[in-house]
């Protein structure tokens, strides 16, 4: 089991991970988060959110400076750095993205609902955010988010006709998420691990965390996986046996008795 003076990297997601799947509240998690950050462990967070929502979460995780992964791993970033789109220059932008959709129903009816559809409120309304935070999470850059509201046999032609146009659906807490193939936030975090290497020599030891299906990705590719409890209606499936811990809590209580387990 790895210690805390190891290299250690924490790669955690946050709605219904680190931050309670309600409130928003990451207060079950304070007494880890100071034991990490006294140690200089690096949180790195790998979320849906947009870099502009989780900027402010670092400054009041107090973390600013670590790597992030946001929109499920189109943009990885860190401080004093410009986003990149997971070192593919050729990856659709948001507006090029939300183009391709707008085409896409014109063509052939699908029927959806986009975060570029709808106002703050909306996005407010659907989330439990505040009209501030539902601003910064339509300030996207490279996916989009969308409630489906037509049939699972038009589904099936969208994630074709996605798929002809080099995108790709991934299933969220709350939404489906389109962005680019092979930009999920496994992808994002070998591009990470790559760029972004451990103080001295050797490799970081990870530690992923997260509790709905566009986490796995994620946790395949971490050294030691936390399943969190989650309220989706798809669980969290991994092909991996080893080093795979189920917490019995929901949220940061989890994220907590994960962490827990594994650090000695």
């Amino acid at each position: 089991m790895p210690a805390l003076h190891d290299p250690l990297m924490i790669v955690t997601d946050l709605d219904g991970s680190l931050l309670d799947h309600h409130t928003y509240s990451w207060e079950a998690a304070e007494a880890w988060l100071a034991r990490l950050k006294a140690a200089d462990i690096p949180i790195v967070i790998c979320s849906s959110k947009t870099a502009a929502e989780i900027e402010p979460l670092q400054r009041a995780l107090d973390i600013v400076g670590a790597p992030f992964i946001a929109e499920n791993g189109a943009i990885v970033k860190w401080q004093q750095q410009t986003p990149v789109a997971a070192d593919r220059p050729s990856a659709k932008d948001y507006a090029a993205i939300c183009k391709t959709l707008r085409q896409l129903r014109e063509q052939d009816g699908f029927k959806f609902t986009g975060f570029a559809d709808v106002t703050e409120k909306e996005v407010a309304d659907w989330t439990g955010l505040t009209p501030r935070d539902a601003a910064l999470a339509k300030t996207r850059e490279g996916s989009e988010s969308l409630i489906w509201r037509d049939t699972s046999e038009q589904f099936t032609a969208f994630q074709q006709a996605l798929a002809a146009q080099q995108l790709e659906l991934v299933q969220g807490g709350r939404f489906w998420h389109v962005m680019n193939q092979g930009r999920g936030k496994g992808a994002a975090l070998d591009w990470l691990l790559t760029h972004y290497p451990p103080p001295g020599s050797g490799r970081w030891i990870t530690i992923g965390l997260g509790d709905g299906p566009n986490d796995a990705p994620m946790l395949e590719k971490v050294d030691y996986a936390v399943v969190i409890k989650g309220y989706s209606k798809t669980g969290v499936t991994l092909k991996r046996q080893q080093h795979v811990f189920y917490s019995a809590g929901f949220g940061p209580e989890g994220w907590s008795e994960g962490l827990t387990h594994y650090i000695t």
